[in-house]
């Protein structure tokens, strides 16, 4: 009998090892996102601005890390009440829950790499013509207070997912739409770059300068999602959870090929071209939809929902322009629209979701995120400012914010010649 205890007691240590395990390889496949981010971004904005995103990239991260550990995990997990919507701002992390499936810490560590995930998107949105510091700022305000407030509705077990019903398993709506949502009212105070669009409506592209440094990035971010859903489910030591783990793997990775091949028929039928940035926005729409919910739909469903979103986001970035809504990556699009789309399928494979549900909570996370972003970006606008100058924007942020060229060779070259 005693032999049997002390087996059982191994077992059961082994497979809490084996989850922490899990956990934090998939974090750290999640925190790689970031370079994903940062080397996507810097590929398509112009040489002039590439210093500054990628400061702005290595410094959200570090931000964004700081304020959850400060504040953000503490208002997102720690002794609120079950169903509401005011947090209790608990201490930080507190002591190892028993009979706890993993080290807190683990968890804690998973979760913090979200929320820099959620800023990165907004990032892009606003390149080529925000403050840095305006923007840093916005980093602090989103990472430690809106983005968890926010994520204990949803996943801290507050009203949204208590009451609604509502379903988003790695985050399509409670990340990715949130990040789009603060993008989105960044962009509407800050207004387009300058030679965007002509006074008649036409648009001028703005193409990216290093596309390969983009597909990197692409490929790193597409890695990376790997442990943003797959590590969503939380365990891996049993053959149900493992089982688990190998269909999201799988589903996740058919949603973002069918979302850029999407993508790329598409562009050939409209335009006769294959357009690179398209299709790599295409898998990365496939990417975010699927994250609802990737463990749900079959096989050949998660390739249909990688499918319409990669073509979706092709008529979303082409309307954002009609509109006038300068985004120079495609992020609003990708994260938002797609987002979006990824909550309202949940229910076609999920019989816990409804599509009043899906659609409520995606309404209450956009309305928090972006009336709280306006707000926001409102007081730095009449406080420090959110735009650079005319002179600033038309010399690139590099030099005047950073005082480092990207491409130091090239310059030289161009202002000899």
């Amino acid at each position: 009998m005693e032999q049997v205890t002390e087996l059982t007691s191994t077992v059961t240590e082994l497979r809490f090892a084996l989850d922490t395990f899990y956990f934090l390889v998939s974090g750290a496949l999640v925190m790689w996102m970031a370079a994903g981010f940062a080397m996507l971004e810097a590929g398509l904005v112009r040489s002039k601005n590439t210093t500054e995103i990628l400061t702005k990239n290595m410094a959200l991260y570090a931000i964004a890390c700081a304020m959850f550990l400060l504040v953000g995990y503490n208002i997102m997990y720690v002794d609120n009440v079950e169903g509401g919507w005011l947090p209790s701002f608990g201490s930080l992390i507190g002591s190892q829950a028993e009979g706890a499936d993993h080290a807190l810490e683990s968890d804690f560590f998973f979760q913090m790499v979200f929320v820099a995930t959620a800023m990165s998107i907004v990032s892009g949105a606003v390149a080529e013509r925000m403050k840095l510091w305006a923007f840093l700022a916005f980093a602090v305000v989103l990472t430690g207070f809106i983005y968890p407030i926010e994520g204990y509705w949803t996943w801290g077990g507050g009203f949204i997912s208590s009451t609604i019903g509502f379903v988003d398993f790695a985050g399509s709506g409670i990340v990715h739409m949130a990040g789009a949502a603060a993008a989105i009212a960044g962009v509407l105070l800050l207004g387009a770059r300058k030679g965007k669009y002509n006074a008649d409506g036409s648009v001028n592209p703005i193409p990216g300068s290093n596309l390969p440094l983009a597909t990197l990035g692409t490929f790193i971010l597409w890695l990376g999602w790997f442990g943003f859903n797959g590590g969503s489910q939380l365990l891996i030591s049993d053959a149900e959870n493992s089982t688990a783990v190998a269909k999201i793997f799988v589903n996740t990775n058919s949603a973002a090929a069918f979302g850029a091949i999407a993508a790329l028929l598409l562009c050939k039928i409209t335009w006769a071209k294959a357009d690179l940035t398209m299709i790599l926005n295409g898998a990365l729409a496939g990417l975010v939809a699927i994250t609802a919910d990737p463990l749900s739909p079959s096989l050949p469903m998660a390739a249909l929902i990688g499918g319409i979103s990669g073509s979706l986001v092709v008529f979303s970035i082409v309307a954002m322009d009609k509109i006038k809504l300068d985004d120079p990556v495609g992020a609003i699009s990708v994260h938002g629209v797609c987002g979006l789309f990824g909550l309202l399928a949940v229910p076609v494979s999920n019989a816990d979701a409804t599509f009043g549900g899906q659609l409520l909570g995606a309404a209450i996370i956009f309305a928090w995120v972006f009336s709280t972003s306006f707000v926001v970006w409102v007081a730095l606008k009449y406080s420090m400012g959110i735009r650079v100058t005319e002179e600033e924007e038309y010399n690139g942020m590099d030099a005047s914010d950073c005082g480092i060229d990207a491409y130091p060779e090239f310059v030289t070259v161009k202002s000899q010649s």
